[in-house]
């Protein structure tokens, strides 16, 4: 390997991010939100090749280290992959069933415009704590209450990001969560000494977000396009709203409880849903049936339940408003974010497998010789590369082991290290439009990550609070402390 300074590694390191970047800001300036349609996708493919040329180039890297680099990042995201076709079977089903009419027409009548956001934020938080799944969260309940929130006059944005704060608080928490578990155990903390240790962070954080979320009910509440009583009266005549509908959403919850695997739960749930749509809306299925094919009614029925779980649906009410409501994107919807997060991993690859990760690495090292400083470094670093590798859990894991070393030699104890990972790396994710949270909650709310992302008080304070803490010292001890 040809002999290069420290210095300029981290030079030739920045380089693709650089590129990066500069093409992602050309594609919205030109694409707007729809650049995730393809041009995110090629300028993401070209900054990997960037990456990839430069470290042939310049360290030598063989290229099957890449190759395998890739392959074993891509096969890091099939589960996830799957879970997110299932997620657009779920939009889809949910939808034609009437459990999402159900869930819209009874908030309404429940949740006050006054107090929906803040309404909206802690029930995502309670369901998340009880899940562990901020996707499975937003998936459901979440986008419930985008439809609540419109016919109330609330902004998709706004709404989507009080969906969001809530949900990342819980996954943050629950000791039923997979970025939790991950953050306590590659930090050897026990799971609840984790979890009570990130109370100190994350209790300030959504207070100061339930009260923010509070202020804006009170004061941003706008005027619907369609008055309430048109959305419940349209959707009363269209579904046949029952609360037996709220069957399929508390199976799902009770086996995400009992811990069943993500794949099963929502297999389950798409089904209990087409159950349901054809037990209780046999109209509607009838109806998206003989768009697609005739013959006996079983055949109909049949064509009715495939289409609402593979394709896009939607729904003639009569109110345009109502009919882009309960339009579903089902798996075939999902096509363009699978796309993204498979682009996504390619440059997270190139970008471990060239080593330039710990190269940017080097530039927050000198910051870590205070204790204000090295809390801030490594909020810094979890949250940077959620942007670099596009993932979280990688996020989690890299973060730790850059730093696990400083921490045990400076006497800090691990725990410190776990929360300020989960305070960047677990909730800054959906924050960055190329990341597998951004791209997969801004398809399922149909809200662009850079429209929710300032509203996403929970996501944006946590790191600050997690620095503010790590400069004030606040209950932070050495291992030789008393």
């Amino acid at each position: 390997m040809p002999s290069i300074s420290p210095r300029k590694r981290t030079l030739i390191a920045c380089v693709p991010l650089v590129v990066l970047v500069a093409l992602l800001a050309l594609d919205i300036s030109i694409f707007g939100a729809d650049s995730i349609l393809g041009a995110s996708q090629v300028s993401l493919l070209v900054a990997a090749g960037v990456c990839i040329a430069l470290s042939m180039w310049l360290y030598r890297t063989p290229w099957k280290s890449f190759e395998k680099a890739i392959s074993g990042r891509i096969g890091d995201v099939a589960t996830a992959i799957l879970i997110l076709f299932l997620i657009g079977a779920i939009s889809g089903t949910w939808s034609m069933s009437g459990v999402v009419p159900a869930f819209i027409c009874y908030g309404m009548k429940i949740i006050s415009p006054k107090v929906f956001l803040l309404t909206a934020c802690l029930l995502c938080a309670i369901v998340s704590v009880m899940t562990g799944s901020s996707w499975t969260t937003i998936a459901t309940v979440g986008v419930a209450l985008i439809g609540i929130g419109r016919a109330e006059g609330f902004s998709d944005a706004m709404t989507a990001g009080a969906i969001i704060s809530g949900a990342y608080f819980g996954d943050k928490i629950s000791p039923l969560s997979d970025t939790t578990v991950l953050a306590s155990s590659i930090n050897r903390v026990g799971l609840f000494d984790h979890i009570h240790y990130m109370y100190l962070t994350t209790v300030p954080s959504f207070v100061i977000t339930l009260a923010i979320f509070t202020v804006l009910g009170l004061t941003k509440g706008g005027t619907p396009a369609v008055p309430m009583e048109v959305y419940s009266s349209t959707l009363s005549g269209t579904f046949h709203i029952t609360p037996w509908l709220f069957i399929v959403p508390a199976l799902t919850i009770f086996l995400i409880w009992k811990k069943r695997p993500a794949l099963i739960v929502l297999s389950l749930s798409v089904v209990a849903a087409a159950a349901a749509a054809i037990i209780l809306q046999p109209e509607i299925v009838r109806q998206i049936g003989e768009r697609v094919t005739s013959g006996p009614s079983a055949r109909i029925f049949f064509a009715g339940t495939v289409e609402t779980i593979y394709n896009s649906v939607s729904l003639d009410t009569g109110v345009p408003e109502v009919n882009q409501l309960i339009s579903s994107r089902g798996m075939l919807g999902m096509l363009n974010t699978v796309y993204l997060i498979i682009c996504a991993m390619c440059f997270g690859a190139a970008m471990q497998g060239s080593g330039m990760i710990d190269d940017l690495s080097r530039i927050l090292r000198p910051l870590t010789r205070s204790r204000g400083g090295l809390v801030g470094a490594t909020v810094a670093t979890g949250t940077a590369l959620n942007g670099i590798v596009s993932d979280q859990y990688l996020a989690v894991i890299l973060t730790s082991n850059m730093y696990r070393d400083t921490y045990e030699r400076t006497g800090y104890e691990g725990r410190l290290l776990s929360r300020s990972v989960e305070d960047s790396a677990t909730v800054t994710s959906p924050l960055f439009p190329w990341s597998s949270c951004g791209m997969t909650q801004a398809t399922i709310l149909s809200v662009s990550t850079l429209a929710y992302a300032p509203f996403c008080f929970f996501n944006i304070i946590s790191p600050l609070m997690s620095f503010a803490m790590g400069c004030i010292g606040w209950k932070i001890y050495r291992k030789t402390d008393g």
